[in-house]
């Protein structure tokens, strides 16, 4: 029996079999593509839920607080709104990337890194093989090393990154994940971020993100509200299920010892983001002193290089990149393979929310991914939809989620111009 017709007995359909599939181009033509288009879009899914109003105090609406590194100046307490960037500015981008065979890739990146990519990034961009993730995610890299390095610049790379991807995946007609290494389990199991706790619960999750809405500015109420929150998610859960903090940047090392022996009885999986993210050292205390819990972050850091000073101080028990803002999919795998060699677990923020669950499904040392629920009050079909969408099923560890199968990242997705 050749390799050809092996591969079809085992229920493994050749590269050119999968390609006929899904409409991907023929093998030739896809290895010797050039991108001739870089643009600024919205996209939106075809399928969307109805409007509706949500339930009044529910923690989804976002008029809720939230602990934050500007809560020390009450009159930006109250909410994130009232210091981020006015609506419609520095807001995160889609940008699209096409190519002489009219295939095109879309990819996500964070706030204000869409200006880098038009203003600079684009120019460098056009007539490169889009199959050279590697040469263009460096050329980017170095091009902008002069002003940015982090923050910005690097949002800008990892969107131009993504759409890369996307493209090769649909070039082949295979998804992602199948181009950086297959399945190594059928399904992720996920946890669900937010206060709305009981709703949650009900929905069949057994992990809970608490957004924890005091830090020490507030005191001792702040911080006795804070354990109240944990409790309550403690008797809705049950005994077996984990619960886990994000603190946002908001706390100190003192606080965070503090509020660990509080919270102590009610058996937290991790505290996430207790420290400004530069503090790799106060993580390296924390992460050494605290033994009742585990500590969390990287969602604010940016590439491998920001991770190997969370390694050498030993700052963190779980390492949290977001696809989004680390660089892509091509520097979160140089962030995951480092991890991978201390055994640390990588649970990429926003994981399942994003292109990162390709990644996450392919990786032995990403064991969860963190999905929001629509905010309480909708009509049924919008539950409904949230779950197709995601791809959710349930089993022993509560809601399991997993990519879709189409070519890229396999979004079915409405495209109109920025």
């Amino acid at each position: 029996m050749n390799r050809r017709n092996f591969l079809t007995a085992a229920g493994v359909a050749p590269v050119s079999a999968l390609a006929a599939q899904t409409n991907a181009l023929p093998a030739g033509v896809a290895s010797k593509l050039k991108i001739t288009g870089v643009r600024l879009v919205n996209i939106r899914p075809k399928k969307r839920p109805p409007a509706y109003t949500p339930s009044a105090g529910s923690w989804s609406t976002q008029n809720v607080e939230v602990a934050n590194p500007m809560s020390i100046y009450p009159e930006y307490k109250a909410t994130r709104s009232l210091f981020f960037p006015d609506a419609g500015k520095m807001n995160g981008f889609t940008v699209e990337i096409s190519t002489d065979k009219g295939v095109k890739g879309y990819g996500n990146g964070g706030a204000g890194g869409g200006m880098v990519v038009m203003e600079h990034l684009s120019k460098l961009l056009v007539n490169e093989d889009p199959f050279n993730v590697e040469r263009i995610w460096d050329i980017c890299w170095r091009s902008t090393m002069h002003y940015g390095r982090m923050g910005v610049t690097m949002n800008a790379i990892s969107g131009v990154d993504l759409a890369l991807w996307d493209l090769i995946g649909k070039a082949l007609g295979l998804p992602v994940y199948r181009l950086i290494g297959g399945e190594v389990k059928p399904r992720v199991p996920a946890y669900c971020t937010g206060n709305d706790i009981e709703q949650h619960v009900e929905a069949g999750f057994k992990r809970l993100k608490l957004a924890i809405p005091y830090g020490p500015a507030d005191g001792r109420q702040g911080m006795n509200q804070n354990v109240e929150l944990v409790k309550r998610a403690r008797a809705a859960l049950g005994p077996d299920g984990d619960i886990m903090l994000d603190c946002w940047m908001s706390w100190t090392e003192r606080y965070t010892l503090e509020m660990a022996d509080l919270v102590a009885p009610y058996r937290v999986y991790w505290m996430e983001e207790v420290l400004q993210p530069h503090d790799y050292a106060g993580f390296g205390r924390l992460n050494a002193a605290i033994k009742t819990t585990r500590i969390a972050t990287g969602e604010h850091e940016y590439g491998r290089y920001g991770y190997r000073n969370l390694l050498e101080h030993n700052a963190a028990s779980i390492w949290q990149p977001d696809i989004n803002w680390c660089g892509g999919m091509t520097e979160l795998g140089k962030i995951g393979a480092m991890a991978g060699a201390y055994d640390i677990p990588v649970i990429p923020h926003g994981g399942g929310l994003s292109q990162a669950i390709h990644w996450i499904i392919a990786h032995v040392n990403a064991p969860w991914a963190e999905l929001f629920m629509p905010a309480p009050g909708g009509p049924k079909e919008v539950y409904q939809m949230w779950e197709e969408q995601y791809h959710i099923t349930r089993g022993p560890e509560g809601l399991y989620t997993r990519p879709p199968d189409g070519p890229g990242f396999g979004q079915d997705i409405e495209v109109t111009a920025a």
